[in-house]
């Protein structure tokens, strides 16, 4: 998929510089989708005899007609259904209806009722190069929607088929680019940006081989009440896998000897109170905070700690919604890690809200709280005040199991240890934490997938061991 995202205006406009700038035709820009659209059917269904092509209005009805023809070309049987009669179709959509209804596609208008589709082995919805129903900025879901099993794409990569409802209603992507010069490509910027694995593995240089362990960062993470040490653990574990020199914990004293029996090279700390926690601060360099810390006055009082320390923060979980229910602040460069019910509660809104425009939720927090905000998500979309919105185009449904969040929140604390910057960091962590998750179901599946589980392939991918890209990945 190609770096820049945009919105639907977007889009439009690269349409329109491709015609006016490079001097492409938009007949001959339809004809191209058509055709990719068609291989795509050819590809995945074979066997395909009589296919349905739902036809809109617009330009890509226009792309639905093509299909139509090329499918009775190819020996199979169209039937187009439209939404709007042949004679109010403008410009190259009605050249292109014209042109199917000459060789004899037959096409049914539809009325109010729906027509039966079940003489039909495919439907190819050709109302938009989305599915019907999803909103091309948001991802949001618009009512009813097509849940696809395949979408083909074009021009320019909307940014709403990759996060939220997107991914669930796309099915496998394909982004065709109609062959537009990369010149017009790269002409219109965008306020949302792919994450690339190999533009960011630079950030991550080799050792020198005299370094040592306080050359990469001492991360401490601070959470786990009772009940919840394996929270801090797997942050912990993550940390260390993901290359810090050190790694401490700060949780509850009856947790000190399981942690430490699991993880040796960690060292942990019982901790009953915030004054408790200052001669860790003192030799840490990074706080990830959040982690099972829980809502009541022990994981409170540490959180007002860490908040004063002023070293760079990663705030996860408890420590999120204790922000949002105290109206905390920090001094410190710090990275939040909401999935969307912390999110609402940071911006005192509802999780339907949050999902109903991530890219405006992400933006007002990061805008709200001066800080690096990853929302967590099918599409994970990063978000700080001076660089365009993130999306990391990685992980799978498996992921979807207790502990993911925690691997993710030590991932990016050990990033910032070893010196990258918070935007940089999210973006890194969140991309390498779902390739992950994607290396680890390629053999074993989805389900029964577990937060150590992404830990050998976190490791191999930060070290360039392991190459698996986007396109590789799980739906992509």
């Amino acid at each position: 998929f190609p770096e820049m995202l945009h919105d639907a205006a977007g889009v439009r406009e690269l349409d329109r510089r491709a015609i006016e700038q490079a001097g492409i035709a938009g007949e001959t820009l339809m004809v191209r989708a058509g055709e990719a659209a068609f291989r795509r059917l050819q590809a995945h269904w074979p066997d395909c005899q009589a296919p349905a092509v739902i036809c809109g209005a617009g330009n890509n009805a226009g792309d639905g007609y093509v299909v139509a023809l090329l499918a009775q070309n190819a020996g199979l049987h169209p039937q187009v259904y439209a939404t709007v009669a042949i004679e109010f179709l403008r410009g190259d959509a009605r050249t292109m209806a014209d042109r199917a209804l000459a060789e004899g596609v037959p096409v049914t208008v539809l009325a109010d009722v729906l027509p039966d589709l079940s003489d039909h082995d495919l439907v190819v919805d050709g109302l938009l190069d989305i599915p019907s129903g999803l909103s091309a900025d948001t991802g949001a879901e618009l009512g009813a929607a097509l849940r696809a099993d395949v979408t083909a794409t074009f021009v320019g990569m909307k940014r709403g088929l990759l996060t939220g409802a997107g991914p669930a209603l796309c099915g496998q992507l394909y982004f065709e680019d109609l062959a537009i010069p990369e010149s017009v490509q790269r002409s219109l910027s965008a306020d949302c940006r792919m994450v690339q694995l190999d533009q960011l593995a630079s950030l991550l240089p080799r050792r020198r081989r005299d370094a040592h362990k306080g050359d990469h960062g001492h991360v401490l993470v601070v959470g786990g009440d009772h009940g919840y040490a394996g929270a801090v653990l797997l942050a912990a574990e993550a940390a260390a896998r993901s290359g810090a020199g050190l790694v401490s914990v700060a949780t509850r004293a009856a947790h000190v000897t399981a942690l430490v029996g699991r993880r040796p090279e960690i060292m942990v700390r019982g901790v009953e109170h915030g004054d408790d926690l200052e001669p860790l601060l003192k030799r840490a360099s990074v706080v990830v905070c959040g982690p099972g810390m829980g809502q009541d006055a022990w994981g409170l009082g540490l959180l007002d700690k860490v908040l004063a320390c002023g070293l760079p923060l990663v705030l996860d979980a408890d420590a999120l919604n204790l922000v949002a229910q105290h109206k905390l602040r920090w001094q410190a460069s710090a990275v939040l890690t909401p999935h969307p019910g912390e999110a609402a509660r940071l911006l005192n809104s509802d999780a339907r809200t949050v999902q109903g425009d991530r890219f405006a939720a992400v933006h007002e927090l990061a805008s709200r709280y001066h800080a690096t905000v990853l929302l967590k998500g099918a599409g994970t979309l990063i978000a700080c005040t001076d660089q365009p919105i993130a999306l990391a185009h990685a992980g799978n449904p498996g992921m979807a199991s207790g502990g993911m969040g925690d691997v993710l929140s030590g991932i990016i604390g050990a990033l910032l240890g070893q010196g990258i910057g918070p935007y940089d960091a999210a973006r890194f962590a969140a991309l390498v934490h779902g390739l992950a998750a994607d290396c680890a179901v390629r053999r074993q599946g989805e389900r029964g997938l577990l937060a150590t589980d992404l830990l050998p392939h976190v490791r191999r991918l930060l070290n360039g061991i392991e190459h698996l890209t986007t396109e590789q990945g799980i739906g992509g």
